[in-house]
């Protein structure tokens, strides 16, 4: 299991992006679809495949590019695939700005920094064959990839940050993340929680639900005084955290040692636990996500292997090797039907139930344009967010 997401201070801002406007639903049925109009810069796209460079080389998580596949890869195509291991998202971001590399698989973190900074190009689709009608639609046209009508991203896999528990002490399924939020929790002290600035999107959902007079729509999208109030409830729940993890196998770690009994997981981890006492929910006020896109360096030298690639690894057959090695939902939907043993991976992580995804608010860049549609008010960055989280702890 990878470590991934886990945003140090060392994030870039995203302050120069200027929205001229936005569709993105404010309805909690449309999570974080729409289509983002920005200013970003105007780089071309690569009109057809010519002939394979020699190599290709990928900035990845742990996991998504491996010889099981790429050797294969390479013996079609001659293209060498050279992999370099990535544990956050900002190194990701500052890898694909050496011009080093030509693919990466960027989550929705960063791909809004990559796209304004000019770092990856927009993609011609048509160059992708594998794009298309298997593709589970809540992964087409997200905001966190889709810029001004134009595609950035192809998908990978996604899943949802979920709330574990462990049922022998926890004997009732939670339906609410109240557990994980307020004071008079009856398991204050063996709560477990994310530890990164993204997280404050998880209080943010938690709000929307419960606090509705603050006015939120897109965790994502919080102007200076939902930022404070998201920042003034991770100070509360803080009070009664036994422990944050950023190492998944410090997590795992806590729920089989005793010391966390209920907390925000991945599905894979509850899963990794291998006991069944462990188990988990998407509670009804909803949930943060992730999801994972191949994206092209503007800079790229082998736009050809890389286009190749994107498309190899988006057959039924690879991005399911990919899920199922990393644990996550396939982007592709056929895979799901190939034979029983990827029918129950992609039952276990619902990989084509979009009403389970629908409650789910995938990672997305918060930058000063509000995504939620506002236009009188300034929302919070990046930058900011990180500042305020080191806030939280003390």
């Amino acid at each position: 299991m990878k470590s991934r997401f886990f945003t140090g201070a060392a994030v870039v801002a995203v302050a120069a992006l200027a929205l001229t406007g936005c569709t993105a639903s404010a309805d909690e049925s449309d999570s974080a679809g729409g289509a983002l109009k920005i200013d970003v810069p105007d780089l071309p796209t690569h009109e057809k495949i010519g002939d394979f460079e020699d190599s290709l080389d990928i900035v990845a998580w742990s996991g998504f590019v491996e010889p099981a596949w790429s050797d294969d890869f390479t013996k079609e195509t001659g293209c060498t695939v050279n992999r370099r291991v990535a544990g956050t998202s900002d190194e990701m971001v500052q890898l694909m700005r050496t011009g080093d590399y030509d693919l990466v698989t960027a989550s929705g973190d960063a791909s809004l920094r990559l796209i304004a900074g000019g770092d990856v190009a927009p993609l011609n689709l048509d160059l992708v064959p594998n794009f298309g009608d298997d593709i589970v639609e809540g992964m087409k046209g997200q905001i966190y990839d889709t810029i001004n009508g134009k595609s950035y991203g192809v998908p990978i896999g996604r899943g949802a940050n979920i709330l574990q528990y462990n049922s022998e002490v926890v004997t009732e399924e939670p339906t609410s993340w109240s557990v994980a939020w307020e004071p008079d929790s009856p398991y204050a002290g063996q709560i477990i929680a994310y530890d990164a600035p993204i997280y404050i999107a998880d209080a943010a959902v938690y709000l929307m639900a419960h606090e509705p007079d603050l006015g939120i729509k897109n965790p994502y999208a919080l102007d200076k005084e939902q930022l404070a109030a998201a920042i003034d409830l991770l100070k509360q729940q803080n009070k009664i955290v036994s422990e944050y993890w950023a190492d998944p196998a410090a997590q795992i770690t806590s729920f089989a040692g005793g010391n966390t009994v209920v907390g925000t997981s991945w599905e894979i981890l509850r899963k990794l636990t291998e006991d069944e006492k462990f188990k988990s929910v998407l509670p009804e006020e909803g949930s943060t996500g992730w999801s994972d896109a191949w994206m092209l360096s503007a800079e790229s030298d082998s736009p050809n292997c890389a286009y190749a690639w994107m498309d190899y690894t988006s057959a039924p057959e690879v991005n399911g090797q990919i899920a199922m090695g990393f644990g996550m939902a396939p982007a592709n939907a056929a895979f799901c039907d190939l034979n029983d043993e990827a029918k129950a991976h992609c039952d276990y992580f619902n990989a084509t139930d979009e009403e389970y995804f629908k409650k789910v608010w995938f990672w997305t860049t918060p930058i000063e344009q509000c995504i939620d549609g506002r236009t009188d008010v300034q929302c919070t960055n990046f930058q900011e967010w990180t500042d305020a989280w080191l806030t939280v702890k003390g």
